[in-house]
């Protein structure tokens, strides 16, 4: 038996609840994981309320992330054994496989070993944010040194990963936060620049910065309204990848300045890159040597017990947290 976290109907965080439940042996590319930590995304928040890419099957289970070793392989499973530390990916739909629990089957695609100098909170904070921002910089967008990149809810885990990995190739990374009062840990974690929203123009601001020129890149999770000032802030032909749909509010499209400026929209999420063996094995390539080499560091926000999954899920919906909430299955 293990707690397994679930919703039978969509809804707020009190819609979560640990099910007792029997774990299936794993199917031929499958390995039955037990889990030690687990990652929260604002995906899973977006699925459990019902407001993500895809509709829920209730009862639903919910989790992309975890850190945790493997208590049995499936037949076809032969580059990893029992006992092996590894971490989740995110490649695999929730409807389908989920970590929150205190052991789940998960496919052997969606599996990599444990970098050894992460502990196992920090390894369950690095592959949904790391990935997700390298796919879209790096191998879509191929930032560079010197270019200039804004990066909207840059408090974010995904955002600081951005801000790491724009550091990384020494490209030249402007966070953009509602209030003032994350800017100071903004800058303390890599932000060369730092733009309060409700406080500041925006345009006004990355004129100021690049001279004049305007961004190469932005990197929005948010959409809506704000699109507008993002593009009206960038340089000509510069790039604006949207990879969440955090403002409830209408998008607009910006045609004559794209018209004007040759910008180019793409829409993104990182499933593209963790359901294609051969860029997500570039993507892995990439973190693992800037974690060795120190230049990426998952940022730890808070850390809860499975037993309290809805008050993490609560404190993920305040948006009071700098980096990556985790929970563990234990309170040992």
């Amino acid at each position: 038996m293990s707690k397994v976290a679930r919703f039978h109907q969509t809804g707020g965080p009190e819609v979560l609840q640990l099910d007792d439940m029997e774990i299936s042996a794993p199917q031929a590319d499958e390995v039955l994981l037990k889990i030690n930590t687990v990652g929260l995304n604002r995906a899973e928040v977006m699925f459990r309320s019902g407001q993500y890419l895809e509709v829920p099957e209730l009862p639903a289970r919910l989790g992309y992330e975890a850190s945790g070793i493997i208590e049995q392989v499936g037949s076809n499973v032969s580059q990893f054994k029992t006992g092996d530390k590894v971490n989740v990916i995110p490649a695999f739909s929730m409807n389908q496989y989920g970590t929150y629990a205190e052991k789940a089957v998960l496919p052997v695609h969606a599996i990599v070993k444990q970098p050894p100098t992460m502990s196992d909170n920090e390894a369950a904070a690095v592959w949904m944010q790391y990935l997700t921002a390298w796919g879209a910089l790096i191998d879509i967008g191929q930032l560079t040194q010197g270019q200039t990149i804004l990066i909207p809810a840059a408090s974010s885990s995904v955002g600081l990963a951005a801000i790491q990995i724009a550091n990384q190739v020494g490209a030249i990374p402007v966070a953009i936060t509602r209030t003032a009062a994350k800017k100071s840990m903004l800058l303390e974690h890599g932000a060369q620049h730092v733009i309060v929203s409700e406080s500041q123009q925006i345009t006004e601001q990355v004129q100021l910065i690049t001279g004049g020129k305007g961004a190469d890149m932005v990197f929005d999770p948010v959409a809506g309204p704000a699109l507008n000032e993002l593009a009206n802030a960038c340089g000509r032909f510069a790039q604006i990848f949207v990879y969440g749909a955090l403002s409830t509010d209408a998008t607009p499209f910006p045609l004559f300045t794209a018209l004007e400026k040759g910008l180019t929209f793409r829409g993104y999420t990182l499933f593209e890159i963790s359901q294609n063996a051969e860029r997500l094995q570039r993507g892995v390539e990439f973190i693992e040597k800037g974690l060795a080499a120190g230049h990426l560091k998952p940022i730890i926000a808070k850390t809860f017990v499975l037993d309290d999954i809805v008050a993490a899920h609560q404190y993920m919906e305040s948006n009071q947290q700098i980096g990556k909430i985790i929970v563990t299955t234990s309170k040992n």
